[in-house]
């Protein structure tokens, strides 16, 4: 049976090449992208679930509140005491706790020098915690050592080679100090779909003596800068629990100087290990996570593009109907009856179909890797270690197969065999109409992508050239460290005197990071000091930091060098900050006092609003103070086109005061847009599967119109005779084509509106969905239909009239 299927596609691929080649590779092109987003999408949604007892592996992250009640800050990492705490409090509910602190220091063997961003230290509890693998040495006892350290596998062959790493020394420089690590263990690379990775794991015995000794550890609640893990009992309900953690914060911490229970202020929450790769971006991750959003947008634009490929299957094969209709009417006359036609028909579908399936593998297989790369996923089509993917693969092509095939099959199957032996053989209209609703499907689905392309190309734009506020162009940061802090007067005397550089300054952060420092603060609001319930964000900084990055002061004034004062008591804060307080106007702010920490001062200046972070999050109130010691960024302003010439002095002079440390300058203006790569893939993946869309769209149009011409072929000779001109014939044929992309083009306009305006509400400051963006979209749909259109039904149009005639 299936043989005399293959017989029939393969005499109709002599006989109607180009139908067949189209059909073929518009499904293949439909599947390829059908599989390879299966595979990121079965990637994404694969994080940590390596880990034994997976469904019990919880992060604790926290949350601070304003006054309101409004979250102002959520943070992956918690302060030190709470992992403890809460397996004391809750014995019964808490099997293990686990913390977490990275750093990144200059770890050195012989003359190799290599900064480390995966380097943690760890409780011993991470190995009953997580499910790390252990090759060599010890696991959980090498962190009960202050020098232990555990590396992983590459790393471990990065720095001894095939030599066992057991047993040797690495020297390590962390914030000025120089300690020895010896190699205890040797444990398995983590998975690329883990949310976080470690190269290096060394004990936090070093961290507890840092913060004080363990008293001093325990009770430090404002450091916030450590991964909190929980495996909690079985059968332990995680929302239940998570409801029990305000009562243990009241416990240990108290309640706020106005008697406000502490868990008023600030909140532990539980998440899921499985579910902080798509669902947890706050305000501070180990890694940057995916977006379980772009799982869903990528999902959707796969099934679009696989229902354009069918639909586009099903014009292709109806259009081309007249060619089989005398087969079908001389079958019927033989006694087939309609169910045998119709099985024919869908296994001749099931054929292309699986056809289509072979060119579509071959397109992964070539095309794989590039898109792998690109989304920077280490996705592939093993059979042999998934055999699971048979099944996945089977599963489209019956979808396909049904989809694509069953209305071929059953229109086929229909032809009354007298009529079609007389040749008075004629689609009935239910039948136009349904093609026309595919047609509209098809291009509804286009205008759609083709309004997310142009909205995100949009936004992607207003992010990259919109004015944050500061002067962000030319400006190249650098690590400092203890050295380049006491000799910073030093150091920026002889940089500003370096032709090319125009400034220098210090800061604790810089602008296109993250404003994570706070304390708390008290201020004089009606006359009265008060205690604020808001979170004001700090910048430690020098004082010509606003002079350096061009930010405008809008009452009070700079911080001044000649006064002493200023180094100690001298606060600027934002336009948000003077809104959040209550202050009138930015003026009434000047001479207030205000106490922020542990310091005590007045505001000497209000600078203006401006994006210290991503488009992504609102501008924040920030305050500024001056500090030395608090400062790891230097800050270098150059004059535009001078770029490689001061980075060639730089290099040498960080070489001299950072020895060993390899240099790695990071300029703003990159780093903001480093935080756009994700929206930069959205619009190019979209780019490429709209034009996609479009093609096979443009491919089931022109199924279609080869279809109607076929069917008024003597009409079109008979006007022809009667003197139409060859613009009317057009116009006559043109236009219920025409009409139907302006229906899909009316449909897909409250589609994308809803779906694009919802994405953008995950900027904080977006543009507007203008209506020029759907005149856009219909212009770019309705002129390559208007072509496609054009270009067969002339054809039509300038045929011989006489033969058309006597042809029909």
């Amino acid at each position: 049976m299936f043989k005399n299927y293959f017989k029939i596609v393969f005499r109709n691929a002599k006989k109607h090449p180009l139908y067949v080649f189209i059909n073929l590779f518009g499904l293949a092109i439909g599947m390829a992208v059908s599989i390879v987003i299966l595979l990121y999408v079965k990637f994404e949604l694969s994080y940590d679930n390596y880990h034994q007892d997976v469904d019990r592996i919880y992060r604790v992250s926290r949350a601070w509140f304003n006054q309101d009640g409004q979250e102002s800050l959520h943070l992956g990492h918690v302060a030190p005491p709470f992992g403890p705490l809460i397996q004391s409090d809750f014995p019964e509910d808490v099997v293990y706790s686990a913390r977490l602190m990275g750093a990144d220091p200059l770890i050195t063997n012989g003359e190799n020098s290599f900064v480390e961003e995966r380097f943690f230290m760890a409780d011993p509890e991470v190995f009953d915690v997580f499910s790390w693998k252990v090759k060599e040495g010890e696991g959980k006892e090498a962190l009960k050592e202050a020098d232990g350290v555990i590396l992983s596998e590459s790393t471990a062959q990065r720095y001894f080679g095939d030599q066992s790493a057991v047993g040797k020394e690495l020297e390590m420089e962390i914030a000025g100090m120089k300690f020895t690590l010896q190699v205890r263990g040797v444990m398995e690379d983590m998975p690329e779909n883990s949310h976080f990775h470690v190269d290096f794991l060394t004990s936090l015995i070093p961290v507890v003596q840092f913060y004080g000794g363990q008293d001093a550890f325990m009770s430090n609640f404002g450091s916030n800068n450590f991964s909190t893990y929980l495996k909690l009992a079985d059968g332990v309900d995680p929302q239940a629990f998570e409801d029990k953690l305000a009562g243990m914060i009241d416990r240990h911490m108290g309640e706020t100087g106005q008697g406000i229970p502490m868990s008023k202020t600030t909140d532990l929450f539980l998440w899921p290990i499985q579910d902080i790769h798509l669902h947890s971006n706050l305000d501070s991750e180990i890694e940057a996570n995916g977006n379980i959003d772009y799982v869903y947008i990528y999902g959707a634009v796969a099934l679009f593009i696989l229902l354009i490929a069918c639909i586009n299957f099903m014009n292709l094969s109806t259009a081309r109907s007249s060619l089989r209709s005398m087969e079908v009417g001389l079958r019927k006359a033989m006694g087939a009856d309609k169910l045998v036609l119709v099985r024919q028909f869908m296994g001749e579908g099931f054929v292309m179909t699986f056809l289509s399936m072979i060119i579509a593998l071959v397109l992964v297989f070539l095309f794989l890797p590039i898109f792998s790369d690109f989304l920077e996923k280490p996705l592939s089509l093993n059979f042999f270690s998934h055999p699971e993917y048979l099944l996945w693969i089977g599963g489209i092509i019956l979808f396909v197969g049904m989809i694509s095939g069953s209305y071929p099959a059953l229109f086929l199957s229909g032809f009354a065999p007298a009529k079609v032996l007389k040749g008075a053989f004629k689609a009935g209209k239910g039948h136009e109409n349904f093609r026309s609703v595919l047609v509209v499907g098809q291009f509804a689905i286009s205008v759609v992508l083709i309004v997310a392309v142009l909205v995100v190309i949009g936004q992607l734009s207003y992010m990259q050239n919109k004015d944050l506020g500061f002067e962000k162009e030319d400006m190249v940061v650098l690590p400092s460290n203890s050295t380049i802090n006491e000799n910073y007067l030093i150091l920026k005397d002889r940089l500003e005197n370096q032709p090319g550089i125009i400034e220098v300054s210090m800061s604790s952060r810089v602008p296109s990071g993250r404003l994570l420092d706070s304390q708390g603060a008290t201020t004089e609001v009606n006359g009265e000091m008060t205690q604020l319930n808001l979170r004001i964000a700090d910048v430690h900084v020098a004082h010509n930091f606003l002079e350096t990055y061009g930010i405008p002061i809008v009452a009070g004034r700079d911080f001044d060098y000649q006064l002493a004062s200023d180094s100690t008591e001298a606060f600027i804060l934002n336009e948000a900050s003077v809104r959040e307080i209550g202050w009138s106007s930015p003026e009434e702010a000047i001479g207030k006092a205000f106490n922020y920490g542990g310091r005590r001062g007045f505001v000497t200046g209000v600078m203006k609003d401006f994006h210290f972070e991503s488009l992504h999050q609102p501008i924040v109130p920030i305050v500024f103070m001056i500090s030395q010691d608090r400062n790891n960024n230097v800050s270098v302003k150059y004059e535009a086109g001078r770029r490689d010439e001061v980075l060639a002095y730089l290099r040498g002079e960080w070489a001299d005061f950072r020895p060993g440390y390899p240099f790695e300058p990071n300029f703003i203006d990159e780093g903001f847009n480093r935080q756009y790569e994700a929206e930069a893939r959205v619009k190019t993946i979209f780019t490429f599967f709209s034009a996609l869309a479009i093609v096979i769209s443009v491919l089931g149009l022109l199924g279609l119109v080869t279809f109607a011409t076929e069917q008024r072929t003597r009409e079109i000779g008979i006007r022809k005779v009667m003197g139409a001109e060859t613009s009317n014939i057009l116009l006559l044929l043109g236009k219920d084509f025409l009409k139907l992309v302006a229906i899909g083009f009316i449909i897909a306009i409250p589609i994308s509106w809803f779906g694009m305006d919802s994405w953008l509400q995950d900027f904080a400051y977006h543009i507007g969905i203008s209506w020029t963006t759907f005149l856009w979209a219909g212009g770019i749909a309705g002129i390559i239909a208007a072509v496609t259109v054009t270009s067969q039904t002339i054809r039509a149009a300038w045929a011989n009239p006489i033969k058309s005639i006597k042809n029909e």
